[in-house]
């Protein structure tokens, strides 16, 4: 995707490559877990970090963490790494910084999404779909804290 602003200055955004970097299922207490009625908590965490490739190719995970507990006994707990390469070229720091803390989490998680819905089905649980996350509203909220904090 090539934009152009008021300067002609090109802001150009390629995805290199998008994968699954890391997952971990895990059911502590089944099979009791089965038997009791299913009455689910779910808690869910987010983390972003991105790492500088080379010139203008930036490496960026969202981890997302699901337990789900059951009459207060963990059920599941499903961890995933999702990840892409992406090339971001004609930014501004501040610019590039919104791209990789929200817009490029915002194309990983509904590859995370899925692949925790995959996980929970072969673990023999009820289906599991994640909502919707607004990655733009964490970005900010996180950049307002940063700034209250300093």
């Amino acid at each position: 995707m090539t934009v152009h602003d008021s300067a002609e200055q090109q802001h150009q955004f390629f995805i290199q490559r998008l994968y699954t970097k890391n997952v971990s299922f895990e059911s502590p207490n089944v099979p009791t877990v089965f038997q009791d009625e299913w009455e689910p908590e779910l808690n869910l965490d987010l983390n972003i970090k991105h790492t500088q490739l080379e010139n203008d190719s930036y490496e960026v995970v969202l981890s997302v963490t699901t337990q789900v507990k059951n009459k207060n006994k963990v059920a599941f707990l499903v961890e995933v790494e999702q990840a892409g390469i992406f090339t971001i070229q004609g930014t501004t720091e501040e610019q590039l910084e919104h791209v990789l803390g929200s817009f490029c989490p915002s194309l990983l998680f509904p590859y995370a999404r899925e692949v925790i819905s995959s996980e929970v089905l072969r673990g023999s649980f009820p289906p599991l779909v994640l909502s919707p996350v607004n990655f733009d509203a964490i970005f900010w909220q996180q950049k307002q804290q940063t700034k209250e904090t300093h």
